[in-house]
């Protein structure tokens, strides 16, 4: 007999407390009904159920064994909605916010990859750095990168976030190259507005490093802030992913190699693991493959030419 059609019955007559609704419900006769509860619980190896005349209520087993049942329900849905969808084109429009910075540098061109492979899909695409309600906003995929995850919402991991202490040749000819991080206290700082407060955070050789500085400039935006280390408005902390064109072509030098500052997490975050459109399943896989690694992509590329 099909167990899971069995764990099926059982469900609906736990919820309607009655075998003739379930019967009605389910569009069999009570009698295959009565099998049915049979065959779950010689699975279960307990009676689930208590019967009389008049109704029908859970023994203590059957209270214990109703979560399970309902989960094996999901999943055996999920499954067949997954198999369902394996074979179909993915279309629609997929809404998908990062930050600007994020977009410029890497995401953006990732898109563009996967919709040469999705040619039915359609990206719309929203940047800023400040987190949006997905639900209120309508989007399926934020990008984020943080180390503060919203519990509420799915996030899988993509990839980690390093950042490098730079500044523009202009400024440390004219201030000075800082040799330790105590000497960044009498430099001319560059901030994000959503940063730590007035210091820096640097890890080396496995203890952390404080440093208080005074900020001269403030950005709500990665990108801004990089344009201002690039102007020479002082030193500044810049994620990887946004420096591998600056460094090469030396617009920006490296301070402090042996101290890295906090790490963090870029996220792919969504509503649900649910009854997802395969265009988005698919979409987090892609980036998640695109970007894997203990080094990100943009990474390696710095290492290699170190």
């Amino acid at each position: 007999m099909d167990r899971l059609t069995a764990v099926r019955v059982f469900v609906e007559v736990a919820d309607r407390g009655s075998l003739t609704q379930t019967a009605e419900h389910l569009e069999m006769s009570a009698a295959m009904v009565s099998r049915y509860l049979a065959a779950v619980e010689d699975w279960f190896d307990a009676r689930l159920l208590h019967r009389t005349t008049r109704k029908v209520s859970l023994t203590d087993a059957g209270f214990a064994a109703l979560p399970s049942c309902r989960q094996l329900l999901e999943i055996a849905e999920e499954a067949q909605h997954i198999a369902a969808e394996r074979n179909r084109e993915p279309a629609g429009v997929l809404r998908v916010t990062t930050s600007s910075s994020f977009a410029d540098a890497q995401l953006t061109a990732a898109l563009v990859d996967f919709q040469r492979q999705h040619e039915q899909v359609e990206i719309l695409l929203s940047v800023g750095d400040k987190a949006t309600d997905l639900v209120a906003e309508r989007v399926d995929l934020a990008v984020r990168i943080t180390n503060n995850l919203d519990p509420t919402m799915i996030a899988r991991p993509l990839a980690r976030c390093r950042s490098m202490l730079c500044a523009s040749p202009g400024y440390l000819e004219r201030y000075g190259v800082p040799h330790s991080a105590e000497d960044l206290s009498r430099h001319r700082s560059i901030a994000h507005a959503f940063g730590i407060g007035k210091q820096y955070r640097f890890t080396r050789g496995g203890e952390t490093i404080t440093v208080p500085v005074d900020w001269n400039f403030h950005t709500n935006e990665t990108a801004v802030l990089r344009r201002a280390v690039l102007s020479g408005a002082g030193v500044g902390v810049l994620p990887t992913y946004y420096l591998g064109d600056d460094l090469r072509a030396g617009r920006l030098v490296h301070l402090l190699p042996d101290h890295e500052p906090d790490v963090l997490g870029i996220h792919a975050i969504y509503l649900s693991r649910q009854h997802q459109p395969l265009a988005l399943r698919l979409l987090v896989d892609f980036l998640a493959a695109r970007f894997a690694g203990e080094l990100a992509p943009w990474d390696l590329a710095l290492k290699a030419q170190a």
